[in-house]
């Protein structure tokens, strides 16, 4: 028999819906698979328990009366530290903000409590979450459940390495460069950035952002199943009219055609044959499920990538550069020296510009998908780096950087995108991403659902090194 903490989020809310689990029963079982994995892999930094079990009760209470609590109905859920949670610190991975106690929750806190999610815990982030992996000076480092020698991704590590190891089943991530859909895949994971608007978002512990944040920042879930990526989008999405940019679009619209386009090396990149060989399989299951792929080129990334820089450093030299100095977190300062070397100082001009050159590449990707609404494509062009690859050397890390070409471009264009676990190679995750047009998460959880069907269910990884 398995473990109440092996268990998937939808069986969690079905059991504790029919009163075969109780949501305390539930959170304390998490507990105890926190205490005996969290000291070996770092993933959880802010412990929730004495309000996690009074949420349980609050749970066990609303099924008593004969009440739905929500989608999440006593699922035990973690949320990222950089993310406003009443009565705790958003960090974001950094000492300068380590006493920065948030008044209010973000609409997706308020939200995951809404549909009744039992938040156990925050998650770790590198500082500033500029990384793809995830160690900083305040929390420490986050090692990846399933190979301690790889990065768990980041900016979310954390967050996937807690669901990865049973601390619970569904985590918050955010994403503005990859930063679901990467450690979602480097903990052999799902993880969706949904498109832009879709989930609200506001830390009123913070100034408001500039556009580069505004326009591609999202948050969403990681799981270890696509029907709890289904029912986490449910409950994150909820309106909330703190957040100016919200869009309150149907989760499910029409019919569309099952035709995709599988992009093996978007704009010339650099795959790995692992990673190719894990595309040519997606897309035979999806063909076996009655999908009609075809191998073509789809519109540009790179130029977006660029944009997606631009906009990144031009927020970090204007909002964040005296504090990545003041914090002097090694990693964090030398990540922005390359990428001030790739980019360089970043004026009115480029800006203006880069925002031009951005309507044009949304148009054009909307044109495509309306005909094409599916893209396979890598999730990354490696297979998950070795851990801190990227601090190890300039040339480490321009490559890291070009390996993550799709996990840059697409939040510029706004469109959702998935992460799907397809397996390992070589002793490491791999899996493929899923692109469809802009409010079309349907779409991605459709293609996942065939994808995941046609292969292994995800197992809870045991960090059982000494």
């Amino acid at each position: 028999m398995s473990q109440i903490w092996q268990m998937t989020a939808s069986e969690i809310a079905s059991a504790v819906r029919l009163k075969k689990l109780s949501a305390t029963e539930v959170t304390t079982a998490h507990f105890e698979r926190l205490d005996a994995v969290n000291p070996k892999i770092n993933a959880v930094v802010q412990d929730c328990r004495q309000d996690a079990l009074q949420a349980a009760r609050q749970v066990d209470e609303t099924v008593a009366r004969g009440e739905d609590p929500g989608a999440l109905c006593g699922v035990p859920v973690t949320i990222k530290v950089n993310v406003d949670q009443e009565g705790y610190a958003t960090t974001n991975g950094l000492r300068l903000l380590e006493n920065q106690v948030a008044q209010h929750d973000s609409p997706v806190v308020s939200n995951i409590r809404k549909a009744g999610g039992v938040i156990v815990g925050r998650t770790n982030t590198p500082a500033f979450s500029l990384r793809w992996f995830t160690k900083n000076s305040l929390h420490g480092q986050t090692l990846n459940p399933r190979n301690k020698g790889i990065t768990p991704g980041g900016s979310s590590g954390g967050a996937a390495a807690a669901v990865a190891s049973g601390i619970c089943a569904v985590a918050h991530g955010t994403d503005i460069a990859g930063s679901i859909r990467f450690p979602a895949y480097a903990c052999g994971l799902h993880g969706l950035r949904p498109s832009l608007g879709r989930v609200p978002a506001y830390n009123a512990s913070a100034a408001e952002r500039y556009i580069g944040a505004q326009l591609m920042a999202t948050s969403g879930p990681i799981t270890r199943s696509i029907s709890d990526i289904a029912i986490s989008l449910t409950a994150m999405a909820a309106p909330d009219p703190r957040d100016p940019w919200y869009m309150p679009a149907p989760l499910s619209q029409q019919e569309f055609p099952k035709r995709a386009a599988l992009v093996v090396a978007p704009d010339g990149m650099p795959v790995a044959d692992d990673v190719r060989a894990a595309l040519a399989d997606a897309a035979d299951k999806l063909r076996a499920a009655g999908w009609s792929v075809d191998e073509i080129d789809c519109p540009p990334m790179r130029p977006a990538a660029d944009i997606n820089a631009c906009l990144w450093m031009a927020e970090t030299q204007f909002g964040a550069k005296d504090l990545i100095r003041q914090e002097a977190d090694p990693d964090a300062v030398f990540v922005f020296e390359q990428m001030m070397k790739t980019v360089g100082d970043i004026g009115l001009v480029d800006v203006m510009t880069a925002l031009q050159a951005r309507a044009g590449l949304v148009r054009e990707w909307a044109v495509f998908l309306k005909d094409c609404p599916l893209v396979i494509c890598p999730v990354s062009g490696e297979l998950p780096f070795d851990q801190q690859l990227d601090v190890q050397s300039e040339d480490a890390f321009a490559k890291v950087f070009e390996a993550q070409l799709t996990q840059r471009a697409l939040p510029v264009i706004g469109v959702p995108s998935l992460s799907v676990a397809t397996g390992q190679s070589r002793g490491r995750p791999v899996g493929v991403q899923l692109i469809a047009p802009s409010y079309r998460e349907d779409i991605l959880l459709a293609a996942g659902f065939d994808l995941e069907a046609a292969g292994e269910p995800i197992q809870v990884a045991e960090p059982n090194w000494d």
